[in-house]
């Protein structure tokens, strides 16, 4: 079996006890968040996670309605104070990332923070691998992230701040059997976030917003490895044994340990990092 360390289960939605988990804060307080796959598995905790910090929080998804639903009635219930919403679309395509992030925009007002997190898999060996499944990969966790970000930087190159984390994987750095495409698409993320940390700053500095600005905006990746979605959960306890064996901190991760990394980079806090790769993964790669 391959297991993909960063992609979302479909699962049901956290629930208020799991919530409890996250320390309540105000380091994102009235900042507007898009994330992409927000309403299950990492991205779930990722909406969760900035919630916790008094963010008002839109969500991507794409075609489960009910669960995305559940999601953002939960939300709305433990966060009364802030704003929630839903998005759907198709992240494989440029025209649906442009679209989304503009309803955002009209129905918040502004985007602060962008979270590219949604992500397919089509594992095959590269013998086997169609025409299709390659393409379909690449455009959706690699191109969507593109596009998505491409149309949030011309909206944050205006105001001056924006936080955009890209939600890469371990396979991107070691590769993995089976899943050629899936580890082209989350390697090529680190580039793609180098050259958007790189022109961000270029394009605030032609437009006299980046001299004594000290949040500006960045542009930083995180890298989750073995992370306990319900996908996860359904492996056989034998085999998540040998796969925690292999980890140094003998354990695989929870979703909330990677929301947290992502929400400080979404905080002023993180303002002097950017064009960075976070490996969130145990010590699987150091």
């Amino acid at each position: 079996m391959t297991t993909t360390p960063n992609q979302s289960a479909t699962s049901t939605p956290t629930n208020p006890k799991e919530m409890q988990s996250y320390l309540q804060g105000n380091k994102l307080n009235g900042r507007v968040a898009f994330v992409t796959g927000g309403t299950r598995g990492i991205g779930a905790a990722i909406s969760e996670s900035l919630a916790s910090q008094h963010a008002h929080v839109a969500m991507g998804f794409s075609g489960n309605t009910e669960k995305a639903e559940q999601h953002l009635a939960l939300l709305k219930d433990h966060f009364p104070e802030q704003s929630f919403s839903l998005h759907q679309g198709n992240v494989g395509d440029p025209e649906s990332c442009r679209r989304t992030i503009q309803e955002v925009i009209e129905q918040h007002g502004r985007l602060d923070i962008l979270v590219n997190n949604a992500g397919i898999t089509k594992d095959k060996v590269i013998t086997k691998m169609s025409d299709q499944d390659w393409y379909d990969v690449i455009n959706v966790n690699l191109s969507g992230t593109f596009f998505l970000a491409q149309e949030a930087l011309k909206h944050m190159i205006e105001r001056g701040t924006g936080r955009i984390v890209n939600v890469s994987s371990l396979i991107g750095e070691h590769g993995n059997i089976g899943q050629a495409n899936y580890a082209a698409s989350k390697s090529g993320e680190f580039g793609l976030t180098k050259t958007l940390a790189k022109e961000a700053c270029f394009h605030l500095e032609r437009a006299g917003k980046l001299e004594g600005n000290t949040i500006g905006i960045t542009v930083n990746t995180v890298t989750p490895g073995y992370v306990m979605t319900e996908m996860v959960a359904t492996i056989p306890q034998k085999v998540l044994d040998k796969i925690a064996g292999g980890i140094p901190v003998r354990r695989i991760g929870s979703p909330a340990e990677i929301a947290r990394v992502v929400h400080f980079l979404c905080s002023d806090d993180s303002g002097y990092i950017t064009g960075q790769i976070w490996g969130v993964n145990g010590g699987q790669d150091m």
